[in-house]
């Protein structure tokens, strides 16, 4: 099954070779919530309510950059597990230089880019005044690090390309430890405020970033990184981008529907900012199993493509939506049971907990939809089809979440419309994902070109 911590993703059992690459995928995800979340619950229980509301109401702007490198690194992904299919090593070694150092460019020039716009995007989004300096201090600081958060995301990208998922969520653990531990430390011990948690974040990111670059330049494998051939190569780059742009793209415009969900949020008071705060940082985790079978999909694609095995690719999207589904339908449930005393670790106030608990229940539901347009989202990527699955997603989520906000919750101004927003877009566009898919392939089987 392994060739050190590298999974086989051309030969074996698909189901256990999935999930034994899924659930670190997964688990990194979650771990990188739960840290996160301190942030929150450590502001949360030694400053106040209003600290909480500034770093949780600061999610979506984070987010907006975080998911952009996110996919941008699918595109890293693909190009090298498809060079490793193929047996082309020069394919993957240019691949590999070539993803490490456009991370350390974007990185750079996305931090200088956010540091300017931070305010006003933050003044965007209708923050009470109470809390809008804290938020604006603690997304300075955290943007600081975005050089060594996007060069992880690439990092990490380069290994699971490989197979090999267990090396990115140990560096996350390490680095976990340290972000929890100086989130207490900073706030606790030295009277920090939401800046302590950003710096604890910012440094915790840096020793992952760190931990994983050290690997690679020690490995003896073949996404070994050696100093003196950091150059880029235009053809690698020239699709890592074709491909990691639109998911990128897809991501931030998500992130830009929500936070238009967000400054709807915020119009409704503290109490349910708070709320909506702690029940993100829950459903977040059972998401990352989603998204994990996703990324899990477009890798095991993308080998098997490059191999020529037409047949194993079809089965790996079958085998991910069936795992996705019961994982996920599994945490869900736990979730769902012991939610309301997980909501209180964040604040004790009942209407917050109340709020938090009927946001987790909305967007729960909305999970079954989430599944399909992950799962088949991913598929079309391992191909290197990223556009048309972005364009889809972007018109059928974050076109129905605008007008939703826009339209129907002046009408109804209540937390639930707001949240019924998610149920129905993600149904509409897992609906034409699926026609897509179909689309496919018709069109790989009459030897088409697929647009």
């Amino acid at each position: 099954m392994k060739k050190g911590k590298e999974i086989d993703l051309m030969h074996g059992p698909l189901a256990s070779s999935m999930t034994g690459y899924a659930l670190p995928v997964a688990l990194t995800g979650i771990l990188q919530q739960l840290f996160n979340a301190a942030d929150v619950a450590v502001v949360g229980r030694f400053v106040g309510t209003g600290a909480m509301a500034a770093v949780g109401t600061d999610s979506p702007l984070v987010a907006l950059l975080i998911n952009f490198f996110t996919g941008l690194s699918l595109g890293a992904t693909v190009v090298i597990a498809t060079a490793i299919g193929e047996g082309d090593k020069e394919k993957v070694h240019r691949g590999v230089h070539t993803a490490l150092l456009l991370a350390l460019i974007a990185g750079i020039l996305a931090a200088v880019i956010s540091e300017i716009a931070a305010v006003p995007l933050i003044g965007m989004m209708d923050v009470p005044q109470e809390v809008f300096s804290m938020a604006v201090l603690y997304m300075r600081i955290y943007l600081a690090g975005l050089p060594v958060i996007v060069l992880y995301n690439f990092l990490s990208a380069v290994f699971r390309s490989a197979g090999d998922t267990e090396d990115p969520l140990l560096a996350l653990i390490v680095s976990g430890s340290v972000n929890v531990i100086l989130n207490i430390f900073f706030v606790a011990e030295v009277g920090m405020n939401v800046d302590g948690v950003a710096l604890a974040t910012v440094i915790s990111n840096a020793v992952s970033s760190g931990l994983l670059l050290f690997q690679l330049i020690k490995s003896d494998r073949e996404i070994r990184l050696r100093k003196e051939d950091m150059k880029i190569d235009r053809k690698a780059m020239k699709r890592i981008l074709m491909i990691g742009v639109p998911s990128g793209i897809q991501g931030m415009i998500f992130s830009i529907a929500n936070i238009i969900i967000q400054t709807a949020i915020n119009s409704l008071g503290t109490a349910v900012m708070a709320a909506s705060s702690a029940a993100f940082n829950i459903e977040a985790c059972a998401y990352y199993v989603v998204n994990a079978f996703g990324q899990t999909c477009t890798t095991f694609v993308g080998q098997n493509n490059g191999a020529g095995n037409r047949e194993r690719c079809v089965r790996c999207l079958y085998d991910a939506l069936g795992l996705d589904f019961a994982f996920t339908g599994i945490l869900c449930a736990v979730l769902l049971l012991f939610g309301r005393p997980i909501l209180s670790l964040f604040n004790e106030n009942p209407a917050v907990i109340n709020y938090g608990y009927i946001r987790l229940e909305i967007i729960f539901f909305s999970f079954i939809f989430s599944i399909i347009q992950e799962v088949l989202s991913g598929y079309l990527r391992g191909y290197g089809i990223s556009a048309r699955p972005a364009l889809i997603s972007v018109i059928g989520i974050c076109g129905i979440r605008i007008f939703w906000i826009f339209r129907v919750f002046p009408r109804y101004p209540r937390l639930q419309t707001i949240l019924l927003a998610y149920p129905i877009s993600n149904a509409v566009t897992a609906a034409v994902l699926v026609f897509a898919v179909m689309q496919f392939h018709k069109y790989r089987n009459e030897n088409l070109r697929f647009q």
